[in-house]
């Protein structure tokens, strides 16, 4: 009876999916906000909770983070990655002075004390990979000259969380100072191991996948990467990264039939990773701290754009590519929940985990329409901006002069 229901529910969710997935082509908006809000309907508290399948979706939706950050790493190869790493390091830097600050103040101006300010400080910094990973796929820009920065944003980002989680973990359990260097040590080893072993063996690692037959390429394609993906995790560095590392291990021949096999599977448990955020996400909570998390969602939004625009800019893309990559940057996911659950689990602050889910929330519906309308906005203001100085007519020379003497003179 079990096995039935499971499989109704199932099917009724993947049918759903398509459906709406058909609705957003027609209307040309991206499907991610409407998965999500099919999740708040059918989750806890929504209007009609769904039970038997929801172990099923959890597994399913962490396929899903794995799937699309594989087929990520498989665009790129080894010697891309350590090149834009070590040219965009500093957006790195930038990136987590402009949005971890502003998720730290608010925990602090909320009276939550200095570890909910460290907790709320990732969930504000760390962009969703999962997501934006979809939504670049959905508009066709994975060949555009700016998406390297911004995978070498998210990257590095997903790098910070083999030290930032550790340290995290460490808070909001209490525990000493040696036993959080050890598990820091240990996470900071894993990553750096999997990165040299993708750097150093791609085509050893290549030659090892590589088959004719398109269900074996399959079948070890990705059972390689979900138990690289898991080892990883156990040792307390993300899936995403491990799964993002195998991609970019295999290259060549490899690489593309792996991308042709795997694409259909990758749409497929993304949609069901975006279903699950929101069946867990009781829609009652949202209310309470909806304006704090709308003032933060805001803030953060600009600061991203920002983010994206100044690497872009310092990597020589136009200003078109300027605006796209600080608009594709904006979502958040997958890792600030996984943040946010950590100090909820921990009984830091009760009111910042439906804090975090508004805010992913806001910004995870938000993320896909600045990725799309930010670059188009942006051109529009400026072409206005323009039309109206030339429409003023030329500044007359005493006008000139007078605005270039300082006050006071």
């Amino acid at each position: 009876m079990h096995s039935a229901v499971l499989l109704i529910e199932f099917g009724s969710i993947i049918l759903g999916l398509g459906l709406l997935g058909r609705i957003a082509g027609r209307f040309g908006i991206s499907a991610i906000p409407l998965y999500l809000l099919a999740g708040l309907a059918f989750g806890t508290g929504g209007l009609l909770p769904l039970g038997a399948s929801e172990e099923f979706i959890a597994t399913g939706a962490e396929i899903g983070v794995i799937l699309l950050l594989l087929m990520l790493g498989l665009e790129y190869t080894a010697s891309d990655l350590v090149s834009n790493l070590k040219a965009h390091y500093p957006a790195g830097l930038v990136d987590c002075a402009l949005n971890a600050l502003p998720g730290a103040a608010a925990a602090l101006l909320l009276g939550w004390g200095p570890v909910a300010a460290v907790v709320l400080a990732g969930v504000t910094w760390i962009s969703s990979s999962g997501v934006i990973a979809k939504v670049l796929g959905e508009l066709g820009r994975i060949g555009n000259r700016e998406t390297p920065v911004i995978l070498s944003v998210l990257v590095l980002e997903d790098l910070a969380m083999a030290v930032y989680l550790p340290i995290v973990t460490a808070l909001v359990a209490g525990v000493g100072l040696a036993a959080g260097s050890v598990t820091l040590a240990i996470a900071l080893g894993v990553a750096g191991l999997v990165l040299f072993a993708a750097v150093r063996y791609g085509r050893v690692i290549s030659r090892f996948v590589s088959s004719d037959d398109p269900e074996k390429l399959l079948l070890v394609v990705l059972g390689l990467t979900i138990l690289v993906a898991g080892v990883a995790q156990q040792l307390q560095v993300s899936a995403a990264v491990g799964a993002f590392l195998v991609g970019i291990a295999l290259s060549g021949e490899v690489a593309e039939g792996a991308h042709t096999l795997l694409s259909p599977l990758r749409d497929l448990f993304a949609a069901v990773f975006f279903v699950f955020f929101g069946l867990h996400t009781d829609p009652a909570s949202i209310p309470p701290v909806l304006l704090p998390a709308l003032v933060l969602a805001v803030v953060t939004a600009v600061t991203k754009i920002a983010t994206g625009y100044w690497a872009a800019r310092r990597a020589g893309i136009s200003v078109k590519g300027r605006w796209r990559t600080g608009g594709a940057l904006v979502a958040r996911g997958e890792f600030s929940i996984v943040i946010a659950g950590l100090a909820v689990t921990a009984g830091i602050e009760p009111a910042l985990g439906p804090l975090a889910t508004a805010y992913v929330l806001l910004l995870v519906v938000l993320g896909p329409l600045t990725a799309r309308y930010t670059e188009p906005l942006a051109m529009w203001w400026t072409r206005r901006s323009a039309a109206r100085a030339q429409a003023a007519g030329p500044v007359r020379p005493e006008e000139e002069q007078r605005a270039q003497t300082p006050v006071g003179d």
